[in-house]
């Protein structure tokens, strides 16, 4: 994203020589095999920015955005969070690294529970973090118009809402527990373009009222280029390249576009990847 506000310098979350394997077929399956999710990945966001993580389906970036936040266990590597290793940290501390980082998933319907109403959506962060019943009630009522979402809001069921007020649900749901990082897994796919536009819009506003730090995960370039400081790009579970988002649209598709090409006729010839 870019801003007129200087950008800050320090590594908020880094992650060096990640790796992951996943096995594919039963025990006993004649075509069990393993499948290299992630291989050596090592990137780094500072603080208050936003990095965009690009590439086609199954490249690694919705494992790697479940390894940056613990929810699954790398194989190797490190993750580190203001300077700290995040596997050597205490129980309690790994849960407060935890609440700093949330994830912002696609289609939201999967994942708001569809008998809570709005106000238990947002609210069962703070619940499980142990608030107390008035201090649930005013945070969530205050991030239901945070994120511009109707009065009627806290009684009505997902189902109830359009797909663009559904991420704004799952935007004020995120951001119950103040974290500091954002993960966006395809948080601006499949809707109509003028809803791309005003959730962008939100997200960028968001951003710089509460500095908060995006990784921004997408198939599409054109999506994600504005508003991003820094865009990665993953093939079949490797960084090929990360360049500033400030080089422009144009030069950044005939950039990734030749890279991915180069890298996929790489891969088919078993060269692996420069």
């Amino acid at each position: 994203m870019q801003s007129d506000l200087p950008q800050s310098t320090e590594t908020v979350l880094r992650c060096t020589r990640l790796s992951k394997r996943y096995t594919q077929g039963g025990w006993l399956s004649k075509n069990r095999r393993e499948v290299q999710a992630l291989k050596d990945v090592t990137l780094s966001i500072r603080a208050g920015s936003t990095l965009a993580l690009i590439g086609e389906s199954g490249s690694g970036k919705s494992t790697l955005a479940r390894c940056l936040t613990c929810l699954e266990q790398a194989d190797s590597g490190e993750v580190w969070f203001a300077g700290r290793n995040v596997a050597a940290l205490p129980h309690r501390e790994r849960v407060a690294f935890q609440r700093q980082v949330q994830i912002v998933f696609q289609e939201p319907a999967a994942s708001l529970n569809p008998r809570f109403n709005a106000m238990e959506i947002v609210s069962e962060p703070l619940l499980i973090a142990g608030e107390s019943k008035k201090k649930r009630h005013e945070r969530a009522l205050y991030l239901m118009h945070l994120v511009g979402l109707p009065d009627d809001t806290p009684k009505r069921l997902p189902s109830e809402f359009s797909g663009g007020q559904r991420r704004r649900l799952a935007i004020a749901r995120a951001l119950a527990l103040e974290p500091s990082i954002l993960i966006l897994d395809e948080s601006l796919s499949g809707l109509d373009p003028s809803i791309q536009a005003q959730i962008s819009n939100l997200l960028t506003g968001l951003q710089d009222t509460y500095h908060l730090t995006y990784i921004c995960i997408s198939h599409d370039l054109d999506l994600v280029a504005h508003l991003a400081d820094e865009i990665a790009v993953l093939h079949q579970g490797q960084i090929v390249e990360i360049v500033p988002a400030s080089m422009g649209l144009a030069d950044l598709q005939d950039k990734f576009i030749g890279r991915l090409q180069r890298a996929a006729r790489a891969s088919s010839f078993g060269a692996g990847l420069p």
